[in-house]
Order: structure tokens, then C-alpha cells, then sequence
């Protein structure tokens, strides 16, 4: 009976749904499963799009989402081929950011519901405008996993 209630909880883990939706609620999607990366993005990009200093980013294999309404108001902005964003045309709320050279998809962890959100580092640390002293590792610009040089600064 043991091993049937554990077999269920990590069954219901991975098969676990977290919803979130835009700023209007005109497009929601859900994510199931858990994230491959969760993080703190500090790049000028993320900066001057979101006009905040900081992006909450949670890196999600594509698979994982299915947006359940309103993917007539998903509009795509590229600046540049690395990063295709995602935001409603009718709020103009930010949704996510695909990133065809990872194969991943950043679901802005501030647009889901009941996630729970645990960075473990932060990227683009050398554009910061806040410092923040949590006790993360600051990649200068990104970790050698993700195509950067995965040299590290202070807080």
C-alpha cells in the first residue's frame, strides 16, 4: 500500500497543471511538470521591455504549455532570433519569451498561478541595475550550459 501512495504522489507531481494568464485574463495557458531552469534575468532586453530591473524567468520545455484560450491574442515580437516574446494585444501583458537556439520556453514565473517559484541563479548579472545579495551564483552573462561563458561575480 506504501509504495502505491508514493508511486501516486510523484505521478501527480509530474502531471501536476499550474495556470496563468495574461494582465486581462483574455489569453491562459497551463504548464504541466516542473520547469528546467528557474532564474533571474538581469539583461538589458528583459529590462527595457518589462521597464523593470529585474525578469523572474522560468525555462520550460515547449511541450509542457498549452495555451487554453485566447491564442488569437498572442502577438510575437522579435528583436532578435534568440528571443521570439509573447504578449497579449489586447493588455499588452507579457506572457513569455521562446528561445528557439535552447529549445526552451521562459513562462514568466509572475504570470502563474500557485507556482512555486525557486530561482537558483542569476544571468546577465554584469547589466545589473539592483544588486541583490541572496547568496545565488551571478553569472556575468550566462552559464556555460546555456551558450555563455560561465564566469561569476560578486554581489
Amino acid at each position: 500500500a506504501m509504495n502505491t501512495s508514493l508511486d501516486k504522489k510523484i505521478f501527480d507531481m509530474s502531471d501536476k497543471k499550474i495556470m496563468g494568464s495574461c494582465f486581462c485574463g483574455a489569453v491562459q495557458l497551463e504548464v504541466k511538470g516542473e520547469p528546467t531552469a528557474m532564474l533571474y534575468c538581469h539583461c538589458k532586453d528583459c529590462q527595457a521591455w518589462s521597464a523593470g530591473p529585474i525578469n523572474s524567468a522560468s525555462l520550460w520545455s515547449p511541450e509542457l504549455l498549452e495555451v487554453t484560450k485566447g491564442q488569437e491574442y498572442i502577438e510575437t515580437y522579435n528583436k532578435t532570433e534568440n528571443s521570439c516574446r509573447k504578449f497579449c494585444k489586447k493588455c499588452g501583458g507579457h506572457l513569455m519569451n521562446e528561445h528557439p537556439g535552447l529549445k526552451l520556453i521562459d513562462i514568466f514565473a509572475v504570470i502563474l498561478n500557485s507556482f512555486s517559484y525557486k530561482p537558483t541563479i542569476h544571468i546577465n548579472y554584469e547589466s545589473k541595475t539592483v544588486s541583490v545579495k541572496d547568496g545565488l551564483p551571478k553569472f556575468k552573462d550566462m552559464p556555460e550550459e546555456f551558450g555563455g561563458s560561465g564566469a561569476t561575480m560578486p554581489e
